[in-house]
């Protein structure tokens, strides 16, 4: 099902959607076109990460609002501003440009041939035409920022989904780019059609780096190792990531965290590296045996074990099965039974031990187990829609 939600009227404050362009800006901050399309002309793309880390495309400028093109052509724009009536833009130097006579609504690029959305727009919506860049929306939308890292993790986009209602609820999520787009592996998460209203959920996109920066510690695959650069991530999250969101923002309500797979493992080591700070993590299908695969580093469990009861609530689930559990190499992980699968026997651990830490079911520990669910975005998605709800009622 595609996301086809379209406003007509301006982003609201933090408290629910997005703010205007520029909102927050005086008019004596504000650039003029000139100093912009310079800017781009001498930067190219890294300027226009710039200039969208600043402002957000569309750039509120001081006469009025700026879209630009890198493409290729000789490009025109159009939106339900001007009844959809391509209007020529100006090209030159490699760039097209144009002020839009909008404050609202949709608008993309053509050629004359195709039509196009604004690859740099911060907020757009998806319709049965595809992708629709917006100048602005009170309605739920998604919304992305590019180029966000910090001195220790690459830069990554963040993927959001933006929500109608007043915020109550912050989730930051891992594997961004599976979360919303139906054309991502196994049909993505798909969570614009679980999330619960009033849930701002913050996707942040994995990169090359993905094994080392979900893995608090290292451990060995078929002798290569990997890992142990989670906590680098997690502080990226709290430290980097946290801000910019409050910035445009705000987090009004409660803060989650949720991953799957390596995904959940990090989601975990994150509501443990920064304690009091997450108010809900959830696994699904986690590697929560990570750091004892190969080699006899302290794993996930060991970790909460020590730790005890922490004010974080827990959501744990997987799919697959087992039938013995065992730990037959004597590491302290039930990882050796030749029937299990989708970390089914890990996840019983871990909801094992945080009940002998004093966690209570259904107060602030929930366990969930599909079984012979497969290892793959789409079992996750059929039941994302658990731990989004009991994340709403937080």
């Amino acid at each position: 099902m595609l996301l086809m939600l379209f406003g007509c009227a301006p982003d609201v404050p933090t408290s629910g959607g997005a703010q205007p362009p520029g909102t927050g800006e005086s008019e004596a901050e504000l650039p003029d076109v000139a100093q912009v399309l310079e800017a781009i002309q001498e930067g190219g793309t890294a300027a226009m990460e710039r200039l969208s880390a600043e402002h957000g495309f569309p750039v509120r400028t001081e006469e009025g609002l700026l879209v630009v093109s890198l493409a290729r052509g000789e490009w025109q724009v159009a939106g339900d501003y001007n009844g959809w009536s391509p209007a020529a833009m100006e090209c030159s130097a490699g760039l097209c440009w144009a002020l839009l006579d909008a404050t609202e609504g949709g608008y993309k690029f053509t050629d004359g041939d195709q039509w196009v959305s604004d690859p740099w727009s911060r907020r757009y919506v998806v319709d049965e035409f595809g992708e629709l860049s917006l100048v602005a929306t009170s309605a739920a939308h998604f919304a992305r920022f590019f180029a966000v890292g910090d001195a220790a993790i690459v830069a990554r986009t963040l993927h959001l989904l933006v929500p109608a209602e007043p915020i109550t609820h912050v989730l930051y999520a891992q594997d961004g780019q599976n979360l919303f787009d139906e054309n991502a592996m196994w049909g993505g998460w798909r969570l614009h059609e679980s999330a619960p209203p009033g849930m701002l959920i913050v996707g942040i996109d994995n990169t090359e780096h993905r094994f080392d920066e979900y893995t608090h510690v290292s451990d060995t695959l078929d002798g290569q190792e990997y890992g142990g650069q989670a906590d680098a991530y997690a502080d990226f999250i709290h430290e980097a990531v946290r801000p910019l969101i409050r910035t445009h923002y705000g987090e009004p309500g409660p803060v989650g965290v949720l991953g799957s797979s390596l995904g959940g493992l990090v989601s975990l080591h994150i509501a443990d590296r920064h304690p009091g700070e997450f108010a809900f993590a959830a696994s699904l299908s986690g590697t929560l045996g990570w750091g004892s695969i190969e080699l006899h580093n302290d794993t996930i469990l060991e970790r909460y074990a020590a730790h005890g009861h922490q004010s974080t609530s827990i959501y744990l689930d997987s799919g697959g099965g087992g039938s013995s559990c065992a730990d037959t190499d004597s590491d302290g992980v039930n990882d050796d039974d030749p029937d299990a699968s989708d970390n089914y026997c890990e996840t019983l651990q871990m909801r094992d031990l945080l009940a002998s830490a004093g966690y209570e079911f259904d107060q602030d520990l929930w366990h969930w187990w599909e079984p012979g669910a497969e290892h793959n975005e789409a079992a996750w998605a059929q039941r994302v829609a658990t731990p989004l709800g009991i994340f709403a009622g937080i």
